[in-house]
């Protein structure tokens, strides 16, 4: 199982059935292809759709209908389209459960770095900021290291985000709390020791006497 489909399905299993959720660019995408069966979400994308489904299939995108970052997404029967205005006051209003972000950075505080690296042309700073200050629980998808050098550090040397502390961070190794203030060990993934994560991980970690491996 490739990195991408370990975070996307173990994040998925953090949903419950009546949630509104934004999913980011990238890795948090996949995330709404793990739906559990039965469980009924309401997917957010930030340019103003509610009902986004699986990722279409292969020659069935709609030139029309795509998310925030212009890619091709799925409308659910009963999906909803609206303003840009009307979609940021849900952010921004707290009616937002949950949001799936992608993450360049996330330190020991719980701060998110994902809008920009300095000196590198970027489209737009999207809506990341408002997401992260307006939804209820913010949860970072993200590979643990980038060319060998860990993502989750003592403190961001990126621009942040936002100073509100996220409340999980799910990697191809790890899961990650942020909910008491530290950063604490939940899961490892499997085949992965938690020797593994300490390796690959600059912040310092607090880790439980016993650590699952994550059901996926």
């Amino acid at each position: 199982m490739d990195a991408q489909t370990i975070i996307a399905r173990r994040i998925a299993q953090e949903l419950r059935s009546g949630m509104l959720v934004n999913l980011g660019v990238g890795i948090p995408t996949l995330v709404a292809n793990y739906v559990p069966p039965g469980m009924q979400i309401f997917f957010q994308s930030e340019n103003g759709l509610i009902g986004t489904g699986p990722i279409p299939e292969q020659g069935m995108a709609h030139a029309t209908l795509t998310d925030a970052a212009g890619q091709p997404v799925t409308a659910l029967p009963g999906a909803s389209t609206f303003d840009s205005a009307m979609s940021f006051g849900l952010i921004r209003g707290g009616h937002l459960d949950m949001t799936v972000l992608g993450g360049l950075q996330v330190d020991e505080q719980g701060r998110l770095a994902n809008w920009t690296i300095p000196g590198k042309m970027v489209p737009g700073m999207g809506g990341a900021m408002d997401l992260v200050v307006g939804a209820k629980r913010v949860v970072v998808a993200m590979q643990h290291t980038a060319k060998g050098r860990p993502k989750i550090i003592r403190q961001c040397s990126l621009p942040l985000t936002s100073t509100r502390r996220i409340d999980l961070v799910v990697t191809e190794l790890a899961v990650i709390s942020f909910a008491d203030g530290r950063p604490t060990l939940l899961e490892t993934a499997p085949g992965i020791s938690v020797n593994d994560v300490l390796t690959n991980t600059e912040a310092s970690l607090v880790v439980p006497d016993h650590v699952p491996s994550m059901h996926l």
